[in-house]
């Protein structure tokens, strides 16, 4: 397994989609897209509204009318971060863009730190798979949120490096950009995970795959409008996920032990 921490690098990723999903975003979606093509002009964006009753589907149709580098992928139902990330990842294969990017459309990821993350990608950067915006390395950090949040989302962090045996200090985090030879390899249509543990899983399968994966430091804001979708279930299911992966690593490890006796 590869993991590198690093500050900046000058790879261009080639076409790149930013994958954005949307539940009653409708007052965060058009600043975050204008946002995001003042930062990065030539990428193209991906709305993956799951039915908002918001009227946030609407805003994101009025959108791509309006600038042919806005696409809409519409869902019925709310069906889950994880579902609707591995939908628009799909969507992002089939048309093969070479830089996928996960962003929420909250704001709380700043679209300015997108060419720093995206120049990590490749041999000309740091050589690259996966780049993680992180707020636990040195230079990353968090405004706005409460400290039971923090506590929340850094010892979610470090239950699941200890119990996967990683070295990457933001598992969790949102804002993460993939070259498409990852996501190929990683066989998404066996992704259930959502929430946090959406972005454990798709990590952790990232370096168990022998991909690079490095974090460049971010600063993350919390939302001004709307409200936040994390709730108990997310944190059950991440707990429940882990701990079951970190126990079935761990009988791995002894097995071999076993073998080499």
């Amino acid at each position: 397994m590869a993991n590198r921490q690093a500050p900046g690098g000058g790879a261009d990723p080639g076409s790149v989609l930013v994958v954005i999903p949307t539940y009653n975003e409708r007052d965060n979606l058009e600043p975050i897209v204008r946002r995001l093509f003042r930062a990065l002009p030539t990428a193209e964006v991906l709305v993956v509204d799951d039915g908002s009753p918001d009227g946030t589907g609407e805003v994101a149709d009025r959108l791509a009318a309006e600038d042919e580098r806005v696409h809409v992928l519409h869902r019925s139902a709310k069906a889950g971060l994880g579902a609707a990330y591995v939908a628009g990842f799909e969507w992002a294969l089939a048309r093969d863009y070479q830089a996928v990017v996960e962003m929420d459309a909250d704001g709380s990821h700043s679209p300015e730190d997108l060419p720093r993350l995206l120049s990590m990608l490749g041999p000309d950067g740091a050589g690259a798979d996966v780049v993680l915006g992180s707020r636990y390395v040195p230079g990353g950090r968090v405004v706005n949120w409460p400290w039971y949040r923090e506590v929340l989302s850094r010892g979610a962090n470090i239950y699941s490096k200890v119990a996967l045996g990683l070295s990457i200090n933001d598992i969790t985090s949102g804002f993460r950009v993939y070259r498409h030879e990852v996501l190929r390899a990683l066989r998404l249509h066996t992704v259930a995970s959502q929430g946090y543990c959406f972005q454990v899983d798709l990590t952790w399968r990232s370096l168990e795959a022998g991909f690079v994966v490095v974090e460049v430091p971010i600063t993350f804001v919390e939302r001004e409008h709307g409200s936040s979708k994390m709730s108990g279930a997310v944190v059950r299911e991440a707990l429940l996920r882990v701990t079951r992966w970190g126990l079935r690593r761990r009988g791995n490890q002894a097995l071999e032990l076993i073998r080499r006796r």
